[in-house]
């Protein structure tokens, strides 16, 4: 059995939209013909159609599979629902039922008839790899093995809301130094193309000898009014330049060394992708799933290059033999409080609860660092704002000082 999703218009010819279950495309057509529709589309629900949109056009251009927020909201439900003890195909039927995303709908309609296919649950969703990432299928697989399925789900649950919570709290850190000094740079491009020229105009037609500050802001003024729409140009360009480059990994390579080396910058990104990395090893560890494949997935979740390599380098090594927290050592790329703790954990045969400790230590420092940075950035922009402003005020003042000098 398979899930098709559906285009097609009631006895009102009213357009509805849907999925449905069936063998093949025949029968999903027949049964929504016998249900009194008129069928205008029906498709196969697929990772590919998915990804590029073809087939009915539920989704947004260039959206892929499910938010961060809308799989956390499914596991979740997943997690609380096995718990109660609903077996897999009425906890998916539930979810179908409830779930207000489209997206979403068709996505568990589809699991669910891979999984009445005969499917096991982490192989239902390796038909959707953009939707479920490695690491969830990893942990779902080894729940599966294990018979704690909900409890795993539980574990999985609380890591994806920790992971998106760390997301958000990083992200919105940063929201209001962004539109503070977005609204500097306009308020002071305003003044200077349109406001200054038409205060300076007048010193100007008077032909006294201007102050060297007013000169330079007219030099400046005159500047950004002539060649404005060409550094407009040159900046988008080198933005679509930069972004160009980025995309091939040995200029984003060099990009992510690069960063971790700054002074403040550095220590943020070493620290995001260090919890990430020690949060999902903890789980994959806790969970039963073996190390190497544990390190494979937590590689995935790295997304600073340099880190990202020392992490798959650490797993040739661990192959061989080498402990997790000298493998890990080698590259220099991680804090020594996550190796002594992975150190620790080996000896006393506690990896997964140190990884853990370790992972909360990291989001703690990032989460702090984070603020005492933003607490700082803010003054320090409003300060810089003002600076610039008094610069301009007193470029147009000092020549009306110096004029009323003259009358005197």
């Amino acid at each position: 059995m398979a899930a098709f999703r559906y285009q097609a218009l009631d006895a009102a010819g009213k357009e509805t939209r849907g999925v449905v279950e069936a063998d093949t495309l025949r029968q999903a057509r027949s049964n929504l013909r016998d249900s009194g529709l008129v069928v205008i589309a029906v498709d196969a629900v697929s990772q590919e159609t998915l990804q590029t949109g073809s087939g009915i056009h539920f989704r947004w251009p260039g959206r892929k599979g499910l938010s961060a927020a809308q799989l956390n909201l499914i596991t979740r439900q997943l997690a609380t629902l096995l718990a109660a003890g609903l077996t897999l195909e009425q906890t998916l039927s539930a979810l179908i039922e409830q779930s207000e995303n489209e997206t979403a709908r068709q996505v568990l309609a589809g699991v669910r008839a891979e999984l009445l296919a005969g499917h096991t649950l982490a192989q239902a969703m390796g038909r959707y790899e953009t939707v479920f990432p490695d690491i969830y299928r990893a942990l779902v697989r080894a729940g599966e093995a294990s018979g704690e399925l909900g409890k795993v789900m539980l574990r999985l649950a609380d890591y994806t809301e920790s992971r998106q919570a760390l997301r958000q709290k990083v992200g919105l850190a940063f929201v209001y130094p962004a539109i503070v000094t977005g609204v500097a740079l306009l308020v002071v491009t305003g003044l200077l193309v349109y406001v200054v020229p038409q205060v300076v105009s007048v010193f100007q037609q008077s032909h006294q000898k201007l102050p060297l500050l007013t000169r330079m802001l007219i030099g400046l003024s005159s500047t950004l009014q002539a060649t404005g729409g060409y550094l407009l140009i040159v900046l988008i360009a080198t933005g679509f330049g930069l972004r160009a480059l980025l995309q091939r990994e040995v200029f984003r390579y060099q990009w992510h060394l690069r960063l971790l080396r700054l002074p403040v910058i550095g220590r943020l990104v070493r620290g995001i992708n260090t919890a990430r990395m020690a949060s999902t090893l903890a789980i994959l560890a806790g969970s039963g799933v073996p190390l190497l494949t544990a390190l494979t997935a937590a590689a995935g979740v790295v997304n600073n290059l340099p880190m990202r390599r020392a992490v798959e380098e650490a797993s040739k090594k661990v192959r061989e033999g080498v402990g997790l927290s000298r493998a890990l050592a080698v590259s220099g790329l991680f804090p020594p409080i996550l190796i002594h703790l992975i150190s620790s954990g080996e000896v006393s045969g506690q990896l997964d609860a140190m990884l853990e400790r370790a992972a909360a230590q990291q989001e703690q420092e990032v989460s702090g660092y984070t603020a005492v940075l933003t607490s700082l950035l803010e003054p320090v922009l409003i300060l810089v704002m003002g600076g610039v402003v008094l610069i301009i005020v007193l470029a147009i003042l000092m020549p009306i000082i110096d004029m009323n000098q003259m009358v005197r």
